[in-house]
């Protein structure tokens, strides 16, 4: 770590925000906008789900490669570059081939995700990683729920492609203020090794935090980052109150990611909490798939997004928690990279079964999925509670609770 100027730290924390915002501007009005170009649902899934499918694939050696070359900066200039080129992409019309390649570009744009995090990381003391992790996913999602709630406005009082647009100007601002950022070599060894890897992927804690965390982003990813707008548009709404569904999923799920290490965790632990919230957004994205109206959407879309920001943010935490600095990029490349599975694998899977079934069936998956990761979360704990028994002085911080 070194020390970073209070300019850098702005300017890092705006390329942040501006990198989410480009990258979610034209989310909420996706699935609407591919449906209304006459693309079946099992086609809108697969879109969707190519944006897990391709961070499977490159978040992992992303994050080798970071480590490898100490670098993160380059990376984070790569993303921003992406987001641009994604936004482009669906401006192109003539052929289903274009709104495919824009997700998978922004795939690999949200691969970069890794490089923000760790630098990030960089500008805190090891013991202040769960405080680190608290303060960037309260900017990630700022920057998503900005983006967001411009996305129905833009479409709905513009054009429909209107959200691309103005998505790809501010991945050009965000581009040109990555440029400026500053950055120190950060390994304190030669490269990043096969050994050095192993050593990495060894980590205990960061495989069970990546388990529940594809099942967290399956849910994610069914619900608002993939068909509660559809359902909102059966329900009748439009472009405003798309904005709605937005704000009011979004807003409780920024005020959990800021406040869940600080009121929740002390209370409850790191794995009550993580239960809390799983347990909640498998009852809300239940209720999804009945409820007859918007204003009771909106409720749901409430609490759900409340849940669902209690534990993401503490995945981010642990999965780099008992990891050295020079091999934190991998860990987090690791972690992200089997999360994406959920990206993929979620919406893929809900996509199938809303176009045999209706789209209440994708949501009852989610809701099995998030009850599921409930139970696994309570095992865990338990297990954890049965070994710091055994083994008190041997147990590391980051399990208690």
């Amino acid at each position: 770590m070194f020390r970073t100027t209070k300019s850098q730290k702005y300017i890092f924390t705006l390329v942040t925000l501006i990198y989410w915002i480009s990258m979610y501007i034209y989310v909420p009005t996706l699935s609407p906008y591919l449906n209304s170009k006459g693309f079946s649902l099992q086609f809108i899934g697969i879109v969707i789900s190519s944006y897990g499918l391709v961070q499977l694939l490159v978040r992992f050696p992303l994050g080798i490669w970071s480590d490898r070359f100490g670098k993160r900066k380059p990376f984070i200039v790569l993303g921003m570059l992406c987001a641009l080129i994604s936004c482009l992409l669906f401006l192109l019309s003539g052929s289903w081939i274009w709104p495919l390649a824009g997700r998978i570009v922004a795939g690999v744009c949200a691969s970069t995700w890794v490089a923000f995090t760790v630098m990030y990381a960089g500008f805190f003391k090891t013991e202040q990683t769960g405080r680190a992790m608290g303060n960037i996913s309260f900017v990630t999602v700022s920057g998503q729920m900005i983006g967001m709630l411009l996305s129905g406005w833009l479409a709905d009082g513009f054009h429909a492609n209107m959200p691309f647009i103005i998505g790809a100007a501010a991945a050009v601002l965000g581009l040109l203020l990555a440029l400026f950022l500053q950055e120190h070599a950060v390994n304190d060894r030669q490269g990043m090794s096969l050994a050095n890897v192993k050593e990495v992927v060894k980590t205990k804690l960061l495989w069970r935090v990546s388990y529940l965390s594809i099942l967290a982003h399956c849910v994610l990813f069914i619900t608002m980052f993939g068909f509660t707008p559809l359902k909102a548009e059966a329900l009748g709404a439009g472009g405003l109150e798309l904005t709605i569904v937005v704000f009011a999923f979004m807003l409780p799920h920024a005020v959990a990611s800021f406040i869940t290490a600080t009121i929740f965790v002390p209370r409850f632990g790191q794995y009550g909490t993580i239960m809390i919230g799983f347990v909640l957004s498998g009852i809300c994205t239940a209720a999804i798939a009945i409820v007859p109206s918007l204003e009771l959407l909106y409720v749901t879309q409430a609490v759900n997004g409340f849940a669902q920001g209690l534990h993401l943010p503490l995945f981010l935490g642990l999965a780099i928690k008992e990891v050295a600095s020079w091999g934190r990029a991998t860990a987090m490349g690791l972690y992200q990279a089997v999360y994406a599975a959920g990206m993929f694998s979620g919406p893929f899977l809900a996509g199938f079964l809303n176009q045999q079934w209706g789209l209440g069936s994708g949501f009852a998956l989610g809701s099995v999925l998030a009850l599921a990761a409930a139970i696994f979360t309570a095992i865990w704990a338990g297990q954890e509670r049965k070994r710091k028994k055994k083994l008190p002085a041997e147990m590391p911080s980051s399990l208690q609770g």
